[in-house]
C-alpha cells in the first residue's frame, strides 16, 4: 500500500547564521530526529528542496539493477579481470 503524503506549505524564518527551524509536526511526520541527515537541493527556478537522505536512498534503490544481465555478476567479472591483470604482471 502506498502512502502518498499531501503537500503542505509552512512559513518559516531564516534565523541567525542561516539557521532554519523545522516545525515539530514536520519533524514528527517525517521521522526526523536530532542528527538526521538531510539533502538540500537548489532548483533552477530559485527554489530549494530539503529531503531526508533516507528518502533519497529509498527512491534510488535498484536504479542501476537492470544494467547487468541477471545471470552475470559484475563483481565476479571485476575480480576475474583483476586476477588476470595480476597474472599478466607477474609473467612479465
Amino acid at each position: 500500500m502506498s502512502h502518498k503524503r499531501q503537500t503542505v506549505e509552512r512559513q518559516i524564518v531564516l534565523g541567525d547564521r542561516g539557521r532554519v527551524v523545522l516545525p515539530s509536526e514536520v519533524r514528527t511526520q517525517l521521522g526526523l530526529e536530532t542528527g538526521s541527515r538531510l539533502l538540500l537541493s537548489t532548483e533552477a527556478d530559485g527554489s530549494m528542496r530539503l529531503r531526508p537522505y533516507r528518502s533519497v536512498a529509498d527512491m534510488n534503490r535498484g536504479l542501476l539493477a537492470g544494467l547487468a544481465p541477471a545471470d552475470e555478476s559484475v563483481v565476479d567479472e571485476l575480480l576475474a579481470e583483476r586476477r588476470q591483470e595480476a597474472e599478466d604482471e607477474s609473467a612479465e
